[in-house]
């Protein structure tokens, strides 16, 4: 076991509140909100997996509401997307993988913030994982979508590896900078290689796809 770097801790999650808010408000412009409707998608996807994870390890107030950091990396995010969704939309798989890095970095925050509180290694492990794919849920149900967690497609998974990857580092005192990036590129790679190959959750036999 190791005590976290807050200097780290603070990178991470300010990297990946960042970059969820950039995928949160891209999904608001193209669903014609108002700049105001786009900061608040964005603020929600950037904010929401953290605070959800705080509520269950009892990190009162929630990070969110007590950062100016995380609040301006969310805002930052929200007026990027709103200010440049025209060429991010040219390159529109990069908005995947965007999703991707953010997914990996919150999973790996939440997962050793958990650890940090006295979380046994599995539930830490999980709540890594909730807190990864928390945001983009949270971004799903307000845009009216199926949130992509509950579709085919393998999401959490990769979320569970980062968290997973970053809970063995903490547990055995090799918990750092270089293990925490390797924890969020495992994550990240793994979300990636099965959105470029088609790769899909397994479904109850004798059902079809939708």
């Amino acid at each position: 076991m190791v005590v976290t770097s807050p200097l780290l801790q603070a990178v991470l999650d300010a990297l990946g509140t960042l970059v969820f808010a950039v995928s949160g408000g891209i999904v608001g412009v193209r669903k014609g909100l108002d700049v105001f409707g786009v900061l608040a998608l964005a603020a929600a996807t950037g904010l929401g997996g953290g605070f959800v994870r705080d509520l269950a390890i009892g990190a009162i107030p929630p990070a969110a509401l007590d950062s100016l950091l995380l609040l301006g990396a969310a805002v930052t995010g929200g007026m990027l997307a709103f200010l440049l969704h025209v060429p991010i939309g040219r390159v529109e798989r990069w908005v995947g993988m965007l999703d991707a890095v953010g997914l990996g970095l919150f999973a790996v925050v939440g997962a050793v913030k958990a650890a940090d509180f006295g979380i046994d290694p599995a539930p830490a492990a999980l709540l890594g994982m909730v807190s990864g794919v928390g945001g983009g849920v949270i971004r799903d149900v307000l845009a009216g979508r199926v949130p992509v967690v509950l579709r085919q497609e393998i999401y959490a998974i990769p979320a569970l590896l980062g968290a997973a990857l970053a809970v063995l580092a903490y547990e055995t005192g090799t918990y750092g900078t270089a293990t925490a990036l390797a924890a969020v590129a495992a994550a990240a790679t793994l979300r990636i290689v099965a959105m470029l190959r088609g790769w899909n959750a397994w479904r109850a036999p004798g059902t079809g796809r939708t």
